[in-house]
Formats: structure tokens, C-alpha cells, sequence
């Protein structure tokens, strides 16, 4: 019988197929033959800054100078833009529709300087210092007082938007308003909090902890868990257990802790599934402006944490139209699955 499940932060509902339920063989031959194309030449690999716009920040060796070998991380310009830096936010009304002026940034984080495609791959250390880097430009950019949020994500494989040069990296994009996505989360959190006096994420870890039925992994403060409403399938997400509103704020002692966790998770879903393609997005809380008790209870209500979602299925015409979306594969089976992985 499928089950309809509602997500308890926006109220969206998910159907649970599990008359259609699919293991993780049955979506290996979609995820295998997708790979199965030239590879272009690769204008970030080492040796090749040149071929890039002037990097923007980098980790590197000691004594080594910007756009030369020697980086560990490297962050460039993206090379066509979704909005650009330059100018000034101009809002304005069209009748009764708002404009805003395309004003923002858009950034690639170059996360090795090798040609390697899985960020799974590389090691704890070198993950650290991503999460270093996405830190530092997320605090950078915080200070542009016209933005307002910094959207991080990770496109892996071609069905999951990635573009053919698989070198391992990442995007940063700061936008002048608040994704909606990022809003209905916001609300949900608010709401629940205003009636519980709890932050609902904290409450879903100790619920998820007690359970234990979703659980994919627990490592030294951050949990690895297939949400109850899993919209796709082998769908999970990372999140500290210590609450915390801003990604930003995590310290240096508990960076390699989320590198650990991170890759062991994209190794289990690696060799569980394939290599299927993959997309990563981080929801963290907006970048608070004085304005009288919009943000009142933010820092209490909201709690950072990552997405991780395999393309394994299509969102077709019922999902577009309804808002509903079919998971084949039940997250407790799915939660099930990658922790059984053995690396």
C-alpha cells in the first residue's frame, strides 16, 4: 500500500511507493551509462590557472603567489554568470510586478587541483579545507550589505546539471532575496518554535536518534539521516546535533568531523548506487539586517544542515503539477542499505 507522508517543516507531502519499490540494483544500469562521454579539456586543473578568470581566493603553499601552481583550494569568478557583481539593487514595480536588477555573485570552488571528479576521493584533509573555503567566502560575501543569502552547491554527474569537465568543484551564488525554498523552511521552523518553544530540527535528531530506523551514520556531532519524507530516492541529510542557525559558525576543531561524515556517506551512495549522479545544497540562515522582529527567534527556530540527493528518477508531470513527489524506495530501506555498506 503507498503511504503519504508529510514533511513536518513546510507541510509538504511526499507519496511512498511502496508497491513500486526499487532496490539499489535496479537503478545501477541508469546511473552507469550516463557517464559515458568525451570528457573535454579541463581549464582547472593545475598548471592551467591562466585559462581561468583571476582566482578570488585560494588556499595555498607557502610563498606561492595567486593564479600560479601551488593551491590546495582555489575560487574563481564563474566564467557565465547567473548574476553579476557590478552596480547597484534596483527595485522597482512593473504594474503589479516586482523587478529587481540582476546584482549578485557567482562563484566556483576549484576543490583540488588534481583532476579528480568525486569529491569523495579526495581526502579528510582536503575536504577540510573546502568547508574552510566555503566558510570564508560565505563570510565575505555576508558583508555586501545587498545581499542576503549565499545559496552553496554541488552538481555532480551530467542528471545532475553538472557540465561535462568533471574536475571536483562547487558553486557559491549570493542573491539580493531569499530563496523560496530556504523561505518555507524558515516559516515551518518559525512556527513550530513559536508554538513548542523548540527548534523542529533538534527535535527530528532526537526523534531520528531514538528510532534509529534512518539513521545512515553518527559521527563525533553530526548525523547522517534518510528524512521521513525523502523525496527522492537514497535522499539524506547531514546536520550537526549541536544546534547551530549559521553554517559560518562551525569551528575549526569540527570541520574535519563534517569532512569525515561527508565522505564516508558519498562512498556508501558510490558504491551502493553505482556512482549515480548527485546534488549537495547547504540551507543555512540568511544574513540578518536590522529590521524590527523579523529575525526574532532565527538563532533559536532554524538549524543548518546539508542535502544530499541521488538523480536516480525523474520529476515528471503529476510532481509539476501537484507538488507532490513519488519516492520508489522507502528511507528506512534506503537508510538501511547504505549503512550495511561495507568501504
Amino acid at each position: 500500500m503507498p503511504e503519504l507522508r508529510k514533511d513536518p517543516i513546510i507541510g509538504r507531502w511526499v507519496i511512498i511507493a511502496t508497491e513500486r519499490a526499487r532496490r539499489p540494483s535496479d537503478f545501477v544500469p541508469h546511473a552507469v551509462s550516463e557517464e559515458k562521454y568525451e570528457e573535454p579539456h579541463c581549464p582547472f586543473c593545475v598548471g592551467r590557472e591562466s585559462e581561468t578568470s583571476p582566482e578570488i581566493f585560494a588556499i595555498r603553499e607557502p610563498n606561492t603567489k595567486p593564479n600560479s601552481p601551488g593551491w590546495h583550494v582555489r575560487v574563481v569568478p564563474s566564467i557565465s554568470p547567473i548574476l553579476k557583481i557590478e552596480g547597484e539593487l534596483e527595485r522597482r514595480g512593473k504594474g503589479i510586478y516586482d523587478v529587481l536588477d540582476g546584482i549578485g555573485a557567482h562563484e566556483v570552488v576549484l576543490e583540488t587541483p588534481e583532476h579528480i571528479h568525486n569529491i569523495a576521493d579526495l581526502s579528510e584533509k582536503q575536504i577540510t579545507d573546502v568547508i574552510s573555503t566555503y566558510i570564508d567566502r560565505i563570510v565575505d560575501l555576508s558583508k555586501d550589505p545587498r545581499f542576503k543569502y549565499v545559496l552553496l552547491f554541488k552538481n555532480y554527474g551530467i542528471a545532475a546539471g553538472a557540465s561535462k569537465i568533471r574536475h571536483a568543484r562547487s558553486q557559491l551564488i549570493a542573491l539580493p532575496v531569499n530563496p523560496i525554498r530556504l523561505k518555507d523552511e524558515l516559516v515551518g521552523a518559525r512556527q513550530y518554535f513559536e508554538y513548542k518553544e523548540r527548534c523542529i530540527y533538534c527535535d527530528i535528531i532526537r526523534q531520528e536518534l531514538e528510532a534509529g530506523k534512518r539513521i545512515v551514520a553518527d559521527i563525533n556531532g553530526f548525523l547522517a539521516i534518510a528524512p521521513f519524507s525523502s523525496r527522492f530516492p537514497f535522499e539524506m541529510w547531514l546536520l550537526p546535533r549541536e544546534h547551530s542557525a549559521d553554517f559560518f559558525r562551525l569551528e575549526k576543531a569540527k570541520r574535519g568531523d563534517l569532512a569525515k561524515i561527508l565522505k564516508l556517506v558519498l562512498n556508501k551512495l558510490r558504491r551502493a548506487l553505482a556512482d549515480p549522479a548527485y546534488n549537495i545544497i547547504l540551507h543555512t540562515a540568511p544574513f540578518r539586517t536590522p529590521k524590527a522582529g523579523y529575525w526574532r527567534t532565527i538563532d533559536e527556530d532554524f538549524h543548518w544542515h546539508m542535502e544530499i540527493m541521488p538523480r536516480l528518477t525523474r520529476v515528471a508531470g503529476f510532481e509539476w503539477g501537484s507538488g507532490f513527489y513519488i519516492n520508489p524506495t522507502p528511507p528506512e530501506d534506503a537508510a538501511r542499505y547504505l549503512k550495511e555498506v561495507e568501504l
